[in-house]
């Protein structure tokens, strides 16, 4: 079969990624924001441990990438921010007053981020992008963050991460899963 004229279209630009991101839980957002700056996979950032994070370099282990190749990312700007975020919420209260300190980057109330399908249904719906429209949502979109993923892509190119980000969003959105 011909790759020919299978292009992929209709990229968004940051607000498009803001207005979905946005209609997201809390404790999404910044889980959102890390794969589309970086192109890692979901089980790739699921993964995170604040073990990984050495000073600004986060080393994402073999064992827990699709290839078996480790990865590193180095950060800065954006990812910077959203790392100091991260450790903000690195200290979770329980409903019983007891203090936690999450061993994952991501999480939510310490408990690894899970199946968030319906999460992520709900808000393509609510940032009224219909399935067909959000799933190039996770692609290169704009030049901004174009040059900031090349930036930040250590071992991978920025083909592979494209194919990732479509994967990830493009199965979310056509069925509703992420």
């Amino acid at each position: 079969m011909s790759e020919k004229g299978n292009a992929r279209q209709g990229f968004f630009n940051d607000a498009d990624f803001h207005a979905l991101a946005s209609k997201l839980p809390s404790y999404l957002h910044d889980f959102t924001r890390f794969g589309y700056l970086t192109g890692w996979r979901k089980g790739e950032i699921a993964s995170l441990l604040w073990e990984d994070v050495d000073g600004d370099v986060i080393r994402l282990r073999a064992e827990n990438t699709k290839n078996g190749e480790a990865r590193t990312v180095t950060l800065g700007g954006e990812l910077g921010e959203l790392m100091e975020r991260r450790k903000t919420e690195r200290q979770v209260k329980t409903t019983s007053g007891v203090m936690l300190l999450a061993s994952l980057v991501f999480h939510h109330q310490c408990e690894p981020v899970g199946d968030f399908r319906k999460a992520w249904a709900t808000a393509c719906v609510a940032a009224g992008m219909s399935a067909v429209a959000a799933n190039s949502l996770w692609m290169a979109t704009g030049t901004k963050n174009a040059t900031l993923r090349r930036s930040i892509q250590a071992a991978s190119s920025m083909t592979s991460a494209e194919r990732r980000f479509a994967t990830w969003c493009g199965r979310a959105c056509r069925s509703g899963l992420p």
